[in-house]
């Protein structure tokens, strides 16, 4: 039934199946409120366009498009990096960290548009819903929100494709090339259709699957060289030149999609709790984590690395469940800053087929002393040293033997 005190709607949009369709069935749902469509630009490049003129031509009053580029990669993007965080060891949380930055402009519109409810179009079994509603409560804690897949009558994407047709609503996609996508400046994910059975192999050369780049198979059979050098753990210049921070993730997504990098197939555990299967490209991000790393491991002593591991798998199941604006998140946050003082230096990969292979690390920094570590003979370190070491080290163990008569 509408809710005739709902008058006006700030709409998540992207002009996407789910949303495209949500504007007329909004207003015939809610006594033909007012809907206000809202665009949060991280990165979709073509997927913004004409926009406008399809929100307004299926009822919307007017929308909105926010360029939030510079803010997604400097404020989301990097803070993650820099944690090193990873959800179940493979996926570069792209999808993850976008949803907060959006829904937190939206709460901002609304609440400057006066409007009675926000809407969004995640289904009642994704990871997006939890991370919009709770970015909207952390904001707008009594804000309405309203979530059309878990209440209207629809029941699978082949039937909001039948709905858009009887309300000539067009689309960009078919029943033959339905995959759900999700793209920004970070990644982009496939899901649905044959990637459904994980016992199929992704079509990777089949034309228009892939999109950031090529299969390894298809990349130049001659390797390309990048230096990446970081600042506080910062990516700041790529092969010696300075660049903004969203041109440093846009020109490693074609040095690394050129050269078959940063491609995922994994089934994950969604915070709903059922397992989900799904491909991810992610070229620039997949070369920045990997830089990342190999530079933490010559500028942090072995204790800070291990610890900061730990912390990595917490920050990522943070992203992950939509819990950014959280003190445990800011806090972490905070332990990440304070070791990344002294991350800063160069890394120079080689890549070649898929592969990133480690081309040299130089920092300022660096904790490797070649003295202290060589085979050869040196002046620094005593080896007679081991021996009282060991026998602390391992005195519990033999303690723990003589009780067992060995």
């Amino acid at each position: 039934m509408a809710k005739k005190e709902i008058k006006k709607v700030v709409l998540a949009y992207s002009g996407g199946l789910d949303t495209s369709i949500i504007i007329p069935w909004l207003k015939e749902n809610y006594n033909n409120c007012e809907v206000i469509a809202v665009s949060g630009d991280v990165g979709q490049g073509t997927e913004l366009e004409g926009l406008e003129e399809k929100a307004i031509a299926t009822g919307a009053s007017k929308l909105y498009i926010e360029d939030l580029n510079k803010e997604f990669v400097e404020d989301y993007i990097w803070p993650t990096l820099k944690a090193g965080a990873v959800y179940e060891n493979k996926y570069l949380l792209g999808t993850s960290f976008a949803r907060p930055i959006i829904a937190k402009r939206i709460v901002e519109i609304a609440k400057a548009e006066g409007a009675d409810a926000i809407c969004h179009g995640c289904t009642g079994k994704g990871n997006d819903q939890v991370r919009f509603e709770l970015t909207i409560k952390a904001f707008a804690p009594d804000m309405e929100i309203i979530a059309p897949w878990r209440t209207w009558e629809f029941k699978s994407r082949e039937e909001e494709i039948a709905y858009a047709e009887a309300k000539n609503i067009p689309l960009k996609i078919n029943r033959e090339t339905n995959y759900s996508k999700d793209k920004n400046l970070w990644h982009l994910s496939h899901e649905g259709l044959d990637l459904e059975d994980p016992a199929n192999e992704p079509t990777y050369n089949k034309e228009g699957f892939l999109e950031l780049g090529v299969s390894p198979e298809q990349a130049p059979d001659q390797p390309t060289y990048v230096t990446i050098s970081f600042e506080k753990g910062i990516p700041v210049a790529v092969d010696g030149e300075k660049l903004e921070a969203v041109d440093i993730v846009k020109k490693l997504n074609k040095l690394g999609g050129e050269n078959g990098i940063g491609i995922v197939d994994m089934v994950e555990n969604r915070l709903v709790g059922m397992k989900a299967r799904g491909v991810y490209e992610t070229p620039g991000g997949t070369i920045l984590y990997a830089a990342h790393a190999k530079l933490e491991e010559i500028c942090l002593d072995r204790d800070t690395l291990h610890y900061k591991q730990n912390v990595a798998n917490r920050f990522a199941e943070l992203v992950y469940f939509g819990q950014w604006f959280t003190p445990l998140r800011e806090a972490l946050s905070a332990f990440v800053d304070k070791t990344q003082e002294t991350v800063t230096g160069d890394v120079k990969f080689k890549l070649y087929k898929g592969n990133i292979i480690d081309a040299g690390v130089t920092s300022e920094y660096s904790l490797y002393d070649e003295e202290v570590a060589t085979f050869d003979a040196d002046e620094v370190y005593d080896q007679n040293d081991s021996a009282g070491f060991i026998n602390l080290f391992g005195l519990p163990i033999k303690v723990q033997a003589k009780k067992k008569g060995y």
